[in-house]
C-alpha cells in the first residue's frame, strides 16, 4: 500500500481537492484510500499548473495506481519537457511501464513521444521484439514497430528490420495475423510488390497453407498480393490447385474455399464455360459447412447470379 500524501509534511501546502461526484451519487465507486488521496493530491496540482520535481513524483505513483490514467501520462509529458528530466531515465521508465501493461495504449504513446523528443528510434526494433517475445500478437506494440520503422528509416536494419524476424515469428505461430500484416507492410515499404516478389511470396505462402490448409491469415495475405498482379489470383494456377485440393474438407477448410470461390467468379466474369455453374455449386458448399456466415455465402451467390 502506497503512503498516503495527506500524512507527508512536504506536501502541507497543498489543498487536496476530491473528487466531485455530484450532491447525490447513485453508485459512488468504493476507491481504496491510497488511490483517493493520491488522485486528490494529483487533482490539485495539475489544477495550480505546479511544475516541480515533486510533481513529476506525483506522476508516477498516479501511474503506479492506474497505468491508463490517461491525464496523468500527458501532464508527467509536460513535466518531463519543462523540468528537462533525463529522457533517457525517462525511456528506461517508459520501458519498465510497458514490461508489466503490454495491452495499455497509454504507455506505448507515452514511449512514442519520448522516442520522438530524443530523436533516434535505433533501440525499438529490438525493444519490440523483446515484447512480442512475450505476446506475439500485441496490436500496440506492432503499432509502434511500424511507426518507428517508417519514422526513422530502420527497414534495412541489419538485425531484424527485413523480413526475417517475420519468419521466426511465422515458423512459432504459423496462424499469427499480426506477422503475416507486418510481412506485407515491409515488402510495401521496401523491394515493393514487383511481378518477381509477388510470384515469391505466393510461393512462400502457398507452401504455408500446403501444410495447414485451413490458414485464414496465409489466404487472406495470398489475396492481399495477388491484387498487385495482372490477373489476380489466376495468375497462379498453383493456387486453384491447392484450393481445389480442399474440396474433400469443406467443412475444415472453408476459407480456402472462398479463395477458390474468388477464383471462380473472376473466370465466370471472364466468360470462361462452366465457372458460373462451379461458383454457385460453392456456395452453396460453404453455405453447407460454414454455419457462421451461411447469410453471407447466399449473399454472394445471388450477385454472383446478377452479374453473371
Amino acid at each position: 500500500k502506497m503512503a498516503l500524501y495527506k500524512n507527508n509534511p512536504e506536501w502541507a501546502d497543498v489543498t487536496p481537492i476530491p473528487q466531485d461526484d455530484g450532491p447525490n451519487p447513485a453508485c459512488p465507486i468504493a476507491y481504496a484510500e491510497d488511490y483517493r488521496d493520491a488522485m486528490d493530491y494529483f487533482r490539485a496540482v495539475y489544477s495550480a499548473n505546479e511544475v516541480s520535481p515533486r510533481a513529476l513524483a506525483l506522476t508516477e505513483d498516479v501511474i503506479d495506481l492506474n497505468a491508463a490514467n490517461y491525464t496523468a501520462w500527458q501532464y508527467r509529458r509536460k513535466l518531463v519537457a519543462a523540468l528537462k528530466h533525463d529522457l533517457a531515465e525517462e525511456l528506461e521508465y517508459a520501458a519498465d511501464m510497458i514490461s508489466n501493461n503490454f495491452k495499455n495504449y497509454q504507455v506505448w504513446y507515452h514511449r512514442r513521444a519520448i522516442v520522438e523528443s530524443i530523436g533516434d528510434g535505433s533501440a525499438e526494433l529490438a525493444f519490440t521484439a523483446e515484447i512480442l517475445e512475450e505476446d506475439a500478437k500485441n496490436y500496440h506494440c506492432w503499432q509502434h514497430r511500424h511507426w518507428a520503422m517508417e519514422r526513422f528509416n530502420l527497414f534495412k536494419a541489419p538485425d531484424d528490420g527485413g523480413l526475417d524476424f517475420v519468419d521466426r515469428l511465422l515458423k512459432e505461430d504459423i496462424r499469427n495475423n499480426s506477422a503475416w500484416n507486418h510481412r506485407y507492410y515491409v515488402i510495401q515499404h521496401t523491394v515493393g510488390f514487383t511481378p518477381e516478389v509477388c510470384a515469391s511470396e505466393v510461393r512462400y505462402a502457398i507452401d504455408t497453407v500446403v501444410k495447414v490448409a485451413e490458414n485464414e491469415s496465409a489466404w487472406n495475405y495470398i489475396k492481399g498480393i495477388c491484387a498487385h498482379v495482372d490477373g489476380g489470383l489466376g495468375a497462379f494456377p498453383r493456387i486453384k490447385e491447392v484450393a481445389l485440393a480442399s474440396m474433400p474438407h469443406a467443412r475444415c477448410h472453408v476459407h480456402a474455399l472462398g479463395t477458390l470461390l474468388d477464383i471462380y467468379c473472376a473466370e465466370a466474369i471472364e466468360g470462361i464455360a462452366g465457372a458460373g455453374g462451379l461458383a454457385r455449386e460453392l456456395c452453396d458448399l460453404l453455405a453447407k459447412n460454414d454455419d457462421v456466415r451461411v447469410a453471407y455465402w447466399g449473399w454472394r451467390k445471388e450477385a454472383l447470379i446478377e452479374v453473371v
